[in-house]
């Protein structure tokens, strides 16, 4: 049986935590996870300076190639919509009923979908108002599962956000 394959989404200014905890958390429990970005093979930074590469750029990436997107937060997810690649993926993950999942700030780039209307959602309370203009239902919890839609707060959900991410690709 083919390892599920997951795409974490990065771009400048990432929060690490949201990154590199999912990354190994799901390396560890045998998924296939990569890097995407709108350019393949570059060079983003986090917040605090740590380096992440790129693998596979937005442009080449297809939702048929991922059962899951994960949409980390920090000030990355505001670089990433300026990218027309980028909210193409984004919106065929969506189209395609793939798991998606945000946390933090990482819910500004699914604001650019469709797939909040309608569902409840949770985000860093910052942005709050950008979801809920977005058709949501704004719900202060740590990790909120509305169908193949999962999202959390900030780094201290992450053990929540990523039980919630297991169970939905059956791990």
């Amino acid at each position: 049986m083919a390892a599920k394959k997951i795409a974490i989404m990065v771009d400048e200014m990432y929060q690490v935590l949201e990154v590199w905890y999912p990354y190994y958390r799901f390396c560890e429990a045998g998924l296939e996870v990569n890097f995407v970005a709108a350019e393949a093979k570059k060079e983003y930074h986090s917040k605090e300076g740590y380096l992440c590469v790129s693998e596979i750029a937005a442009g080449e990436a297809g939702a048929d190639d991922y059962d899951c997107m994960i949409v980390p937060g920090g000030f990355a997810p505001d670089f990433m919509r300026r990218s027309a690649d980028v909210i193409k993926f984004a919106n065929d993950m969506v189209n395609a009923g793939k798991v998606i999942a945000a946390i933090c700030h990482g819910g500004w780039l699914l604001c650019s979908t469709d797939i909040y209307t309608g569902r409840k959602a949770t985000c860093f309370m910052a942005i709050k108002d950008d979801i809920r203009n977005a058709g949501a239902e704004y719900v202060d919890a740590e990790c909120v599962v509305d169908g193949n839609l999962i999202t959390s707060r900030k780094p201290d959900d992450l053990p929540a956000f990523c039980t919630a991410i297991l169970r939905a690709l059956g791990k």
